[in-house]
């Protein structure tokens, strides 16, 4: 086993152009499935599999993440001479302690590699994990808990992965499976966007990493690759020569929250998991007359 995980880094810079106009002014990690921004679900993911720092990789007009993770006072203020003592328990009970979250930027949009670059004088010389908050997860453990179980099995870095049908796999950085079983299986190669007849699997690599430190050393001098950006894979590929990768086929379901398709499925997932308003959405679901559209 190596050093303990302490540290998470969630790349939050991004301009979110794919929702445009919502995204002009509101950071796209605050879209919410149901009432809970996305970045809020990547942040619980992380505390549940035992992660202590936050650290966030911001740009311009991203303040208002900033603010989420703060406490408001007026707001828990009113609240409380309201009688509203379940709202500010969630509100209280959401928020880090103090002195766990960390914010730095990203002043230019290089790609995810040079995001996770921005990170490493915050992260330091110790493992990290990193989650990619438009990749929503739902899972029991979650994914990072099922990741970090094996990490303590193995050490080194570990990825999650999974399946998409062999037409997709050109979308996606691509790895190659070798031995061991779906929760602890050693990669062997990776591949970003790879053509279908080329991919060595239809295991994609799918938003949550656990990576050794040495990972920065490596993206300082990383040229910039696939769209003129430094490839976080790239600097893995290379990694791969001196240091062990473990795969982890997670169990649960994904869902792409920066597609319009995938955000919308997540809220309909979401609120039919909910006991406190599955009963109400369905209703309203029967009353629609939705025949022509299936």
């Amino acid at each position: 086993m190596g050093k303990r995980v302490r540290t998470a880094v969630f790349p939050v810079a991004g301009l979110g152009t794919r929702f445009l106009p919502a995204t002009k002014a509101l950071p796209k990690e605050m879209l919410t499935v149901v009432d809970r921004p996305l970045i809020q679900y990547a942040v619980d993911e992380a505390r549940e599999a035992g992660i202590e720092h936050f650290v966030f990789v911001t740009g311009r007009n991203k303040g208002v993440i900033e603010d989420h993770f703060d406490r408001q006072f007026e707001l828990e203020t009113t609240l409380e001479m309201r009688g509203k003592t379940k709202a500010l328990d969630e509100l209280r009970k959401d928020l880090p302690s103090a002195g766990r979250t960390s914010f730095t930027r990203q002043q230019e949009p290089l790609g995810l590699g040079h995001a996770v670059w921005c990170a490493r004088h915050i992260v330091g010389s110790e493992p990290f994990a990193l989650l990619l908050p438009d990749m929503l997860f739902k899972g029991n453990p979650g994914v990072l808990k099922q990741m970090m179980d094996t990490y303590e099995e193995t050490g080194g870095n570990v990825i999650a992965v999974e399946e998409v049908p062999p037409a997709e796999v050109s979308s996606y950085g691509i790895i190659a499976r070798g031995d061991g079983p779906d929760s602890n299986f050693a990669i062997t190669q990776m591949v970003e966007k790879p053509k279908q007849e080329e991919a060595p699997s239809n295991l994609i690599i799918s938003g949550r990493y656990i990576l050794q430190p040495e990972i920065f050393t490596l993206l300082a001098d990383q040229p910039k690759g696939a769209g003129g950006e430094i490839q976080l894979t790239d600097a893995m590929q290379t990694l791969m020569k001196s240091q062990a990768f473990t795969g982890v086929k997670y169990q649960g379901q994904s869902f792409d929250c920066g597609s319009k398709i995938g955000f919308l499925t997540a809220n309909v997932v979401y609120a039919l998991d909910r006991d406190d308003i599955r009963e109400g959405f369905v209703a309203e679901l029967r009353k629609l007359d939705l025949g022509e559209h299936f």
